[in-house]
């Protein structure tokens, strides 16, 4: 409990005063001493406690239980423990004594009339023990934690409507609530308190700019009851009283967290009173509660595929059957949506928010804006799938914003912290140095959701500039559960040293190219033999040995959790691009990986790289399906990655339980 306010009591006329059950209320006597008083006794009517407390720090102690010498240092602290039938139907009585007089000097009366007000919401997140004495005003992360939870309400559950659910001041239907949070006023107390008393919702200008709170002001079954009272211009809301003691707001966030804005936002509920008509309203009592908005969280390649997005551009068989063994659901984007433009990876990247009452997924669309860039929000965004974006104000867009730049991983452990929710990579520039870099406003979404803290890798050497060119992970039955894959020129060249060896050194890259790509054969002898493509991939490595030292120190990885996938780059406009198909760009199903084919040199009627990568993944329990992608993706600078999306399912783990 904690002192809301001082009522000062008068000898000439009773005093009265409005408290709130079980909050302290501090009583003032010493203005009204009569002369000579050098003793006072307090009592209280059943239901009323009354405490002395000195100022010097000792305990408190129960006021009745004797007569106390007068003392400038003494707290008088009153508290009603439950709400008043009627008007003034408690009091505290102070009476002031002189060892000289056997009556009492004089009396003084404090009439009470107490309400009991609270300002609920869901404060206990699934599988938590009660906590009905935390602290409203506060929110606490963790397994420990507490604090209601707050959707962005960003889908669009009316489908006549052309706008998300938050885009307008109405509720278009009432599936739209379901993604809302309850928050409920209470109050007990006499009806003729508020005649001259009143309750007001308010809010501050800054977090009216991110929430917006709707009141069901008749039958709950209809649309029309839900009237907009506060968020946006409305910054405060005078409560009228209904029949009943419960009035109940539905919230909806219109913001995520971002630059400028924590996640946190406060309602508050202030009893008034105006029975003075000379003054202005004075504050009696606030209550206050605080929501977080909750982040849009990304899903790694290793949690279960629910759905695959895919152009209708090359290898659609292909990634149907993969999916059909996957068990998950296949949408194919038409072209005449995705008006020629094939990167549907870079369009968009899947993610879900989440509280305890609704999760449903959210794509976050970037700021790319390619030929689709329509897609996420006129075919994405409906009935329970949200929709984010980004947009800078500059335009400042690079290639390192279409989100083959955004990938997460699996959950870790490094450097003594978890993150049960991996940690978002995205690729840039060399720390201090000039080049490439995701624009900023994407970068500050990202940072700001907390749960999955970015790290940035180095990937201004490639001439894309993602990290899906060079890194991906796949699920595995031990360890971690997981390993990451990473593109390794070294580990190429070693295993075409070992076919050299073995007398296969004529054996050619690029056979059976499909198409009407005109693609040169070249042996393994003239990759070996080939200085500058020798001498530019030991550049590379480099690279990627910069990112490989990066994601142990910020993954908690070792050498264990990495295999080496061999791959060649060679060089365009001093930047690098994959020299055959790029076999970590994959599609990842569970246990089914859709791998780019490589056209690697047939050995014993196999091709080695295929081999190579087989003998690497499949005792992990993995199957490996070789996509053809050369002519649709591969030499436009993409692969099977770049060619598809997927929705997956959210992570077990609830984001609230982590500590950022």
């Amino acid at each position: 409990m904690s002192l809301q306010r001082i009522v000062r009591v008068s000898l000439e006329h009773p005093t009265s005063a409005v408290c709130v059950a079980g909050v302290e209320t501090l009583v003032d006597i010493y203005g009204a001493v009569p002369q000579g008083t050098e003793m006072f006794e307090v009592y209280g009517t059943p239901g009323v406690d009354v405490y002395i407390s000195p100022r010097t720090g000792k305990k408190r102690e129960r006021a009745d239980t004797r007569r106390w010498h007068f003392d400038l240092g003494f707290e008088i602290i009153v508290v009603v423990n439950s709400p008043s039938n009627d008007l003034n139907d408690s009091h505290v009585q102070i009476s002031y004594h002189s060892s000289h007089e056997p009556l009492p000097l004089a009396y003084a009366v404090l009439y009470l009339t107490c309400v009991d007000i609270t300002l609920d919401c869901d404060l206990n997140c699934e599988g938590r023990q009660d906590r009905s004495f935390v602290d409203k005003r506060q929110w606490v992360w963790g397994p420990g934690g507490y604090g209601a939870i707050l959707l962005v309400n960003c889908d669009r559950d009316n489908l006549t409507c052309d706008n998300q659910d938050n885009c307008d001041q109405r509720v278009h239907c009432l599936q739209d609530l379901e993604d809302m949070s309850v928050m409920v006023l209470r109050t007990q107390g006499p009806a003729a308190l508020f005649d001259d008393h009143k309750l007001i919702l308010h809010t501050s200008s800054h977090d009216a700019k991110r929430a917006r709170v709707f009141h069901a002001c008749g039958p709950e079954d209809s649309c029309e009851a839900y009237r907009h009272v506060l968020g946006q211009d409305k910054l405060s809301y005078e409560v009228p009283r209904f029949h009943g003691d419960e009035e109940r707001f539905f919230v909806e966030g219109l913001s995520f967290p971002d630059a400028g804005f924590s996640g946190l936002i406060s309602f508050h509920v202030t009893l008034l009173d105006y029975s003075n008509e000379d003054f202005y309203q004075s504050p009696i009592f606030t209550d206050t509660v605080v929501f977080r908005v909750a982040p849009w969280i990304m899903t790694p390649s290793t949690l279960p595929p629910l759905e695959v997005v895919k152009n209708n551009m090359g290898f659609v068989d292909s990634v149907a059957e993969l999916a059909r063994r996957a068990g998950c659901k296949l949408t194919i984007c038409p072209q005449a949506e995705n008006r020629n433009d094939r990167w549907i990876q870079d369009e968009m990247e899947m993610g879900y928010i989440q509280a305890p009452h609704k999760t449903f997924p959210v794509v976050f669309d970037s700021p790319r804006n390619g030929e689709l860039q329509d897609f996420p929000y006129k075919r994405i965004l409906g009935p329970d799938f949200g929709y984010v974006t980004r947009e800078p104000r500059d335009n400042s867009v690079s290639r390192l914003d279409s989100f083959g730049n955004l990938e997460v991983s699996p959950p870790v452990v490094a450097n003594g912290k978890e993150y049960p929710l991996g940690r978002i990579l995205i690729g840039g520039n060399l720390p201090g140095s000039r080049g490439r870099r995701v624009t900023q406003v994407v970068r500050d979404f990202l940072h700001a959701q907390k749960v999955q803290p970015p790290v940035e890798l180095f990937v201004d050497w490639l001439t894309v500039g993602h990290v899906d060119e060079f890194l991906s992970f796949v699920p595995a039955p031990d360890g971690k559960g997981f390993r990451m894959l990473l593109a390794s020129p070294s580990a190429c060249f070693k295993l075409f040293q070992e076919k050299q060896k073995w007398g296969h050194g004529r054996a050619l890259l690029f056979q059976g190219v499909a198409g009407n790509q005109q693609v040169n054969t070249i042996s393994i002898n003239q990759v070996l033999a080939n200085r500058n493509l020798i001498s530019y991939n030991k550049f590379v490595q480099s690279c990627i040995d910069w990112n490989r030292e990066v994601l142990k120190r910020e993954l908690g990885l070792t050498d264990c959790d990495i295999i080496d996938i061999p791959q060649l780059f060679k060089m365009e406009r001093r930047k690098a691009l994959a020299f055959f198909p790029d076999l970590v760009n994959m599609l990842v199903l569970g246990k089914h990986l859709g791998i780019p084919k490589p056209f690697g040199p047939i050995i014993n009627g196999r091709c080695c790289l295929e081999e190579k990568v087989r003998s690497l993944l499949e005792p992990l329990g993995l199957h490996c399906t070789f996509i053809d992608d050369f002519t649709s993706y591969h030499v436009l600078h993409g692969e099977v990655h770049c060619g598809t999306n997927v929705r997956r399912q959210p992570f077990s783990f609830k984001w609230w339980n982590m500590v950022p």
